[in-house]
């Protein structure tokens, strides 16, 4: 394993809780969209690392991360105060099931993610490949809190945006609900989601066990809940790296 040392672009803490990291990308750097790298620091002379999707496309000459602070974290107590200009280290290698290549093709691809789970879904929403095999993406973000949804307004616009508007040519849906405030979207995703109320606020079809495709990144609980759904009430498959299917979720660590 190579590791590089990135320098940091830009750091942004969306709250108390969560903080975004904009570092520079060497070239050896590579990764599908939905992938993770291994990146921290160097303490007490020791490189001590740890798994972060990446949430930028494969396509951009930067890298973007997004995390929570683990109050006494080994890394991310000291990660967090990293500041512009300071170096992190970054391997070189990625990894991950969140990735296309692991589903069957399909009609519309669901990104359901609750909290730091957004991450890898913010690259394969911005991928060129997303949109040349799903006809819609539909991106869903649960939070506690209205100001965890750390990239409303970006999401929001991305149809609009003059670079990534190119891509989704209108095909791309956000989908955010808060379960602790009162919100225009109210409760868990998972309710969102069985229930169909998602396509019918956006307006798009229902969703379509034979048709569409669902990737989940997020707490253990609904990742597992999400799985036995998927599995033994609509009895679908579980994709990996060896077989695709009409689901995948990241087992590597808890968003």
């Amino acid at each position: 394993m190579s590791i590089n040392l990135e320098t940091v672009i830009d750091v942004r803490h969306v709250t108390e809780n969560h903080f975004y990291i904009k570092t520079t990308r060497n070239s050896n750097v590579r990764f599908r969209n939905g992938e993770f790298l291994m990146i921290g620091l160097n303490i007490d002379s020791k490189p001590l690392l740890r798994a972060y999707s990446v949430a930028s496309p494969n396509y951009e000459d930067y890298l973007e991360f997004y995390s929570i602070k683990v109050e006494n974290g080994p890394l991310t107590s000291k990660l967090k105060d990293i500041k512009p200009q300071e170096k992190m280290l970054v391997n070189t290698k990625a990894t991950g099931t969140l990735v296309i290549d692991n589903l069957k093709e399909g009609r519309n691809l669901y990104l359901i993610s609750t909290g730091t789970g957004i991450a890898p879904f913010l690259s394969i929403a911005k991928a060129i490949e997303t949109y040349e095999i799903y006809d819609k993406v539909i991106l869903m973000h649960g939070v506690s809190y209205i100001k965890e949804l750390a990239f409303d307004k970006e999401l929001r616009l991305l149809n609009e945006d003059e670079k990534y508007g190119l891509l989704t040519k209108g095909n791309f849906y956000y989908y955010p609900t808060v379960t602790r405030e009162e919100y225009i979207n109210k409760g868990r995703v998972t309710k969102a989601f069985y229930s169909n109320e998602v396509s019918d606020k956006l307006d798009i079809e229902s969703f379509d066990k034979d048709k569409d495709r669902v990737m989940i990144c997020g707490s253990m609980d609904m990742n597992m809940e999400f799985r036995d759904y998927f599995i033994d009430k609509l009895g679908v498959s579980e994709g990996n790296m060896k077989e695709k299917g009409e689901f995948v979720l990241e087992r590597a660590f808890v968003g």
